[in-house]
């Protein structure tokens, strides 16, 4: 079910500026508010997007990198 969320005290520079990127997207206020709640609220937390992107164990082995560093680098020169 549908609810209402009501902000106050908003600073007038604050809703101004919220006016206006809502105008240059062809939007009202509360519909970009409505879009931007509903973006906000589908991003991780930053303590799930840890917990996803904790770096796991890989097959490459330190001298891998170095030896894909050098490669890349070149011969050093004389």
């Amino acid at each position: 079910m549908p609810r209402t969320v009501q902000i106050r005290d908003i600073d007038d520079d604050v809703y101004d500026a919220l006016a206006r990127r809502a105008a240059e997207l062809g939007l009202s206020v509360p519909e970009m508010l409505r879009k931007e709640t509903e973006r906000l609220a589908a991003r991780p937390t930053v303590d799930e997007w840890i917990e996803r992107t904790r770096r796991r164990p890989g097959a490459r082995t330190k001298r891998d990198t170095l030896e894909a560093l050098d490669e890349l680098r070149g011969a050093w020169p004389s």
